[in-house]
C-alpha cells in the first residue's frame, strides 16, 4: 500500500489548511470531513488515516475509532441540522459504486422527510439549501469542543 497516493482526497486531507480541504477532525486512527460532493446538506465522510481499501486489513483500532467518529458525526448533525434520520455506510469497490475506491471510508447522509424532490429525479441534479463553507462553520464548533476535551 502506497502510504500516500497521489490524489486521494483522504491522504491529502493534510496538504492545506483543515479549513479548505473541509476537514472537521482528526483522531489518532481517522478523519472527518464533508463530502465536497453531497447527497445532501451535512455530508460526511469518515477515513481511516491510512490508505487501506480492503475492510479486513483495518486494525481493530482502527475500526473502532471510525465507528466511533460516525457516532460522533450523527451527533454534531443532530446538535446543527436536526435530521430526521441518517444514512450512513460504505461503498466498497467500484461496483458498489464507490466515488473513491482505493481508500475506504464512511457515509454519514443526514436526511429529512421529503428531502428529495424533482430536481433529482429529472435533471441529476441536487439542490443544496445550504452552501458547504457555510454547513462547515456550523459543524467546527462542535468538533472543536471535543478537540478541548482530548
Amino acid at each position: 500500500m502506497n502510504p500516500k497516493p497521489e490524489g486521494c482526497i483522504f491522504c491529502n486531507s493534510g496538504e492545506g489548511p483543515d479549513r479548505e480541504r473541509f476537514v472537521l477532525y482528526r483522531s489518532p486512527f481517522s478523519l472527518v470531513m464533508l463530502n465536497r460532493y453531497p447527497y445532501s446538506n451535512g455530508h460526511l465522510l469518515v477515513a481511516p488515516h491510512r490508505h487501506c481499501s480492503d475492510l479486513d486489513a483495518l486494525s481493530e483500532e482502527e475500526m473502532c475509532d471510525m465507528f466511533r467518529l460516525m457516532r460522533l458525526g450523527c451527533r454534531a448533525l443532530t446538535n446543527v441540522a436536526s435530521p430526521q434520520g441518517f444514512n450512513t455506510g460504505m461503498n466498497l469497490g467500484k461496483a458498489a459504486g464507490a466515488g473513491v475506491d482505493d481508500h475506504l471510508h464512511l457515509h454519514v447522509v443526514p436526511r429529512w422527510n421529503g428531502d428529495t424532490n424533482f430536481m433529482t429525479v429529472l435533471g441529476d441534479l441536487r439542490v443544496m439549501p445550504e452552501n458547504l463553507r457555510t454547513t462547515y462553520e456550523k459543524l467546527l464548533p462542535f468538533f472543536d469542543a471535543l478537540r478541548d476535551t482530548a
